[in-house]
Parts: C-alpha cells; structure tokens; sequence
C-alpha cells in the first residue's frame, strides 16, 4: 500500500512539475514577443482595416479571410520585431525591473534560439501579409526594419530623438491594415498614421519619466535621463497638441466620432498642462500614461463602432 502511494506520488510529482515548466515557457514567451504591445497594435490594424472596407464600399464577409491573413501577419511581424528586440538588449535589460526577468536575461531560453525564434517568426509573418497586397507586406517590413535596426540598434543608445524613430514602425499597423484592402491607400489611412505617430512620444515618455533612474542606470539617453523632467514634459504638451486637429480630417467618420476624439484630445492635453504646474512628477507621468492607453483604445474602437453597418452591406 505504501508502495502505490509513494509511486502516485512521484507520478502527481512529475505532472505538477511539467505543468509548471509549460507554465514557464509560457509566461517566456508571452515576455519575448511582448504581448502587450503586440494587442494594442492590433487594435489599430484593425481600425485601419475596417475603414479601408468602409471607404471601399466592399464586405467584410467576403474578405474575412485577408482579414486574417493581415492580423496573423501583423502580429508576426510585431512579435519578431519585439523578439530580437529583446535578443539585442539582453545586455542592459538586468538593469532595468520591467525586463530583468525576460528569458533573454534569465538564459531560460538560449540565445541562439532567441535569434532563430525572431527571424522566422517576422519572415512568416511578412509571407501572410504578401498573401493579401504586396503594399501590405512592404510596409510591414518597413516597420519591422524601422524598430529593430533603425531603433533598437541604431538610436536608442545614442540619441534622445530615439523614441521619435521608433514612433514610425508604432505608427504602421493601421497603414498595414488598410493596404491589405486598398493598396492606393486613402487620406484617412495616412491621418491614422498621423495620429499613431504622434501618439506615441507622449505615451513613452511618460514612461520613460516613471522608469527614469533605471534607464540611467542602463545608459539609454531618454529625454527625462539627458534633458530633465521640465523639458519632459513641455514636450509632451507640444505634441498632445498636435493632435487636436486630427479629428477634423475625419468628418467623414460622424460628428459623434469628431466631438468623442475632440473631448479625448482636450482631456489629454489638459491633463498635460497640470503636470506644468505639479511637483509630483511620478503621479502625474502615471496618469499620462493610464490616459493614454484608454486613449488609444477608445479613439479607435469608436473609428469601427461608427462605421460598423457598412462592410456587411
């Protein structure tokens, strides 16, 4: 009797600890193609795919499956992107908190192997959005190119400018989308560039500011580590401003989707002003950077929520 349950026990052992390494190599590599970054992308790529159907009069129904094809690409493609993003910053990810505990530091998941996983991942990715519009593919590819090469290995050790030129592979995925519908593009594909572009300066520096000491400590020239947090953040003002004409080149949208984006513009740049006159810095980086997220998740939902009767016509 002893001897069943000593061996039932070895045998519940062994389950439990190979749960616990799928568990592992899960959680590895949802922090190697960095989820997160990868969904909110999506988002976008989604808008601009939906309203490439609606400015085209042409069917959801008919095109699900380059729909597919463009959100499987992209997300490829990002997640390549992200992944040898990691394998080239394994050197100064220790330092930082948020990404000392990635396999890339942690060697739960070899180098080599790093490397393989991010190439073939993008090169699939790149072949299902060749499978729906070469321009699709193109622009993929040039945003792939822009964060891994032009960001990670180029600016973002040496210039402060380095967020503004990974601004353009974030600004991608809504271009991406509407090309796997319209290759010709359309004015309110580039205006969702616009606003992506934009976006993204005041999002990151708002955690460059919460994640400064670490950043100095890496030796990353972010704008809050070389230029301080005053300068920060009049910056981060200048740019929420840009955005408050944007929505008045989407009226084709509705007056409910200009006066909604409106509202989220003015809130934004508002929230901005205070942290002109506040001495908690910290608590105010924070809510820049809560607001933006809701931000660019509701900006863009509204964009499929009030066109979302004419791709099924």
């Amino acid at each position: 009797m002893n001897k069943v349950e000593t061996t039932s026990s070895r045998m519940i052992g062994k389950v439990a600890t190979s749960e616990n390494k799928d568990m592992t190599l899960f959680a590895d590599l949802k922090a190697l193609i960095k989820v997160g970054i990868v969904n909110s992308n999506l988002i976008t790529a989604i808008a601009g795919f939906w309203l490439a159907l609606h400015f085209t009069n042409s069917s959801f129904v008919q095109n699900w499956d380059v729909f597919l094809l463009t959100m499987a690409g992209t997300a490829l493609v990002i997640a390549g992107g992200c992944i040898l993003n990691n394998w080239y910053d394994r050197d100064i990810d220790p330092v930082m908190s948020r990404t000392k505990t990635r396999p890339t530091v942690t060697g739960s998941i070899a180098l080599n192997h790093v490397l393989i996983l991010g190439i073939s991942t993008t090169g699939i990715g790149l072949i299902f959005l060749l499978l729906t519009t070469v321009q699709a593919a193109v622009l993929g590819f040039f945003g792939w190119f822009t964060y891994v090469v032009l960001y990670t290995m180029w600016s973002k050790r040496r210039y402060t400018l380095n967020t503004v030129v990974g601004s353009f592979s974030g600004a991608m995925p809504p271009l991406i989308g509407w090309a796997a519908i319209d290759p010709n593009l359309h004015i309110v594909a580039f205006v969702l560039f616009l606003i992506m572009f934009i976006w993204q300066t005041p999002h990151f520096l708002a955690l460059a500011m919460k994640k400064c000491e670490e950043y100095k400590a890496a030796g990353v020239p972010m704008l809050p580590v070389v230029h301080g947090f005053e300068f920060t953040k009049r910056q981060m003002v200048v740019y929420t401003a840009c955005l408050l004409p944007l929505p008045f080149y989407l009226t084709q949208l509705g007056t409910t989707f200009v006066v909604i984006a409106t509202l989220l513009n003015v809130g934004w740049l508002a929230l901005g002003i205070s942290g002109l006159f506040t001495k908690k810095d910290l608590k105010w980086a924070n809510m820049m950077f809560i607001y933006s997220l809701n931000y660019l998740t509701i900006l863009f939902l509204m964009m499929v929520v009030v066109t979302f009767d004419f791709p099924f016509s």
